[in-house]
C-alpha cells in the first residue's frame, strides 16, 4: 500500500472513556452521583437536548448554552492532556512512514480535539493528510470521507488500506474499494466479530501489527 489512513477514536487514540469520565466528573463538581441510566440516556440525544435533559433531570440553576459550553472545554482539556495512543501506535506510524508510506487521517471528530492530542502524543507531524466528516456530506456509513482522505493523499482507494473500529467504516470503506483493517477496542467488543470478518486484516494490538 502507498497510503494509509487511520480512524482516530478507538482505533490509535485511546479515547472513548472520555465521554462517560466527562459526565461524571461534570456531576461531580456538583456533588451529584452520576445514575446508571444517565448515559445511556444522553447518548442517545443531540448535544443539546442532552443540556436540556440534564437541567431537568437533576434541577440544576445552569443555562443549556453554559452547560454545553463546559462540557466542550472538558472534552478539550482531556484531549490535549489525557487522551493517550494505544499501546505500539507510534512505533507502528513511524514504521509506516519510515517505509515511505503516507499517513492520512479520516475521522468524526474535530481538529479542536483531535489536533491538540496527536501534537501531545508526538505523531501529528507523521500525517499528510486529514479528512473529516463535517466537509463530506454523509457520515462513515457512506466512503466520502475516506474517498476525501485518500483525495489528498494523492491517491487512489485500491493504493490505500483503511484502518477502522467500527463497523460501519469498515463495510463502507471496503465498498469504496479500500483495503481495510479492522482494530480491537474494548468499546466495540459487540461487533469484533463482524467487523473481524469484513476486514482484509484483523488487527488486536498495534504492538502485534508489524
Amino acid at each position: 500500500m502507498k497510503g494509509a489512513i487511520f480512524d482516530l477514536d478507538g482505533t490509535i487514540l485511546d479515547s472513548l472513556w472520555i465521554w462517560e469520565e466527562i459526565d461524571r466528573r461534570f456531576l461531580a463538581k456538583r456533588g451529584i452521583a452520576m445514575p446508571e441510566d444517565y448515559v445511556d440516556a444522553v447518548n442517545r440525544m443531540e448535544f443539546s437536548q442532552a443540556a436540556e435533559y440534564t437541567i431537568a433531570r437533576f434541577g440544576l440553576p445552569d443555562a443549556p448554552e453554559s452547560l454545553m459550553s463546559e462540557w466542550t472545554a472538558m472534552t478539550r482539556d482531556a484531549y490535549a492532556h489525557e487522551i493517550a495512543l494505544k499501546p505500539g501506535v507510534k512505533a507502528y506510524l513511524e514504521s509506516l512512514s519510515s517505509r515511505g508510506v503516507r499517513l492520512g487521517i479520516a475521522t468524526s471528530s474535530t481538529p479542536e480535539l483531535f489536533a491538540p492530542a496527536l501534537e501531545n502524543n508526538g505523531i501529528l507531524r507523521l500525517f499528510s493528510a486529514i479528512a473529516t466528516t463535517s466537509e463530506v456530506p454523509h457520515g462513515k456509513d457512506r466512503p466520502d470521507v475516506y474517498l476525501l482522505a485518500a483525495e489528498r493523499l494523492g491517491m487512489l482507494p485500491s493504493e490505500c488500506i483503511v484502518f477502522e473500529d467500527t463497523l460501519p467504516g469498515i463495510r463502507s470503506a471496503s465498498s469504496a474499494g479500500f483495503i481495510t483493517a479492522g482494530v480491537r477496542d474494548r468499546f466495540s467488543e459487540n461487533d469484533a466479530p463482524a467487523i473481524k470478518a469484513l476486514s482484509d486484516f484483523w488487527i488486536d494490538t498495534f504492538e502485534s501489527a508489524f
